[in-house]
């Protein structure tokens, strides 16, 4: 379980800490205030441990900082790392003296890790490189890959992506390859009587079938009325079809993390309830989940779902606010705890101003 963040100047947080809870997260703010952002760096950092763990078994060679910085450079796609440091409004200059730290603490000790980017004092503010200083290195490494679910469903871009990533510079982000691998892999045996079916089922009856990768790599629907090319589905089913895979091949499973942005993007409300469920029900089997998100009605599906069902979860709430400087956060255990979001207010208010109509 990753127990605390610490950020000092990546791209909009001056400086922010960040206490996770054991099973849920949820980040909420306007847009342009860095949820994505933050879901990007939680992933790189678990992700280049896992991927340092699995590079280590193939080879003797240990170079864990280069691991976390080809992460960083693949999941944020900037033209150099130190794009990444934040820049104070009107200083073009700031980032040259404050290099962007990270340090990432979890509930085994000897997995924590820290590391620094920084602009050589030699070069002036269009330096194009980057240098990794005072890297702290684990005592080991995580030996479970994280599952980052972007906004966009992957299944109907699968076939042959992963291939023709690894083989052609595409503008897409790093974690739109790792996922299509984890989709790739293979199903698992016997799905669990009380784990991985309970969450399958009612995702497969919502979709109408269940999902099946043939040979030549093409995602099907298969239901009542035989095949479906995935495709040929909304993009709401798609996403749950997404989670339906990841949870039959045994990727999403106890011990893991799932970092999803924005959930409840092109879903209808009946959608985003099941979503709701779903997202409780594996952080309530173990999986450590961070979600972004600003949408009310999810917010209030969750709240309603763990004051009722889920009581004895672990959950924290992150308010990105606005300020002169940059973003600043605020956190606690409930949506109550994280100030004024705007987006949220609109909601409220639209709601308002439709029951005054007469």
């Amino acid at each position: 379980m990753l127990k605390s963040l610490h950020i000092e100047n990546l791209t909009v947080f001056p400086k922010a800490d960040f206490k996770f809870g054991k099973n849920l997260n949820i980040i909420i703010g306007e847009n342009g205030l860095g949820k994505t952002h933050l879901l990007k760096a939680i992933y790189s950092g678990i992700a280049s441990s896992a991927d340092a763990y699995f590079n280590q078994l193939k080879s003797p060679a240990d170079r864990p900082e280069f691991e976390i910085q080809s992460k960083f450079s693949g999941v944020f796609r900037a033209d150099s790392l130190t794009n990444l440091i934040h820049r104070k409004k009107n200083d073009k200059e700031h980032h040259l003296n404050h290099p962007l730290e990270l340090k990432y603490k979890f509930d085994q000790q000897d997995l924590d890790f820290s590391f620094l980017i920084k602009v050589p004092p030699m070069y002036g503010p269009n330096f194009a490189g980057s240098v990794a200083t005072g890297f702290q290195r684990p005592g080991k490494y995580l030996g479970l890959r994280p599952v980052f679910l972007p906004t966009r469903e992957l299944l109907s871009i699968y076939p042959g992506f992963v291939s023709l990533y690894e083989t052609t510079h595409l503008a897409f982000e790093e974690t739109w390859r790792d996922t299509a691998i984890l989709l790739g892999a293979p199903l698992i045996r016997k799905v669990g009587e009380t784990t991985e079916k309970e969450l399958l089922d009612p995702l497969e009856k919502a979709m109408g079938g269940r999902l099946e990768l043939d040979e030549a790599g093409r995602f099907y629907l298969n239901g009542p009325i035989g095949k479906v090319e995935i495709h040929l589905l909304a993009e709401g089913l798609r996403k749950l079809a997404t989670l339906a895979r990841l949870i039959a091949n045994g990727t999403l499973r106890e011990n893991g993390y799932l970092i999803w942005d924005e959930p409840e993007s092109n879903l209808n409300p009946k959608l985003v309830k099941l979503i709701a469920r779903a997202i409780l029900e594996l952080s309530s089997q173990g999986i450590q989940v961070f979600i972004a998100t600003h949408s009310l009605f999810l917010m209030r599906e969750l709240f309603i779902l763990q004051q009722t069902e889920f009581t004895k979860l672990d959950t924290r709430c992150f308010g990105l606010q606005d300020n002169s400087d940059g973003v600043e956060v605020r956190q606690g255990p409930s949506i109550d705890d994280v100030g004024q979001i705007a987006a949220l207010d609109e909601d409220l208010l639209q709601s308002e101003r439709y029951m005054d109509i007469p």
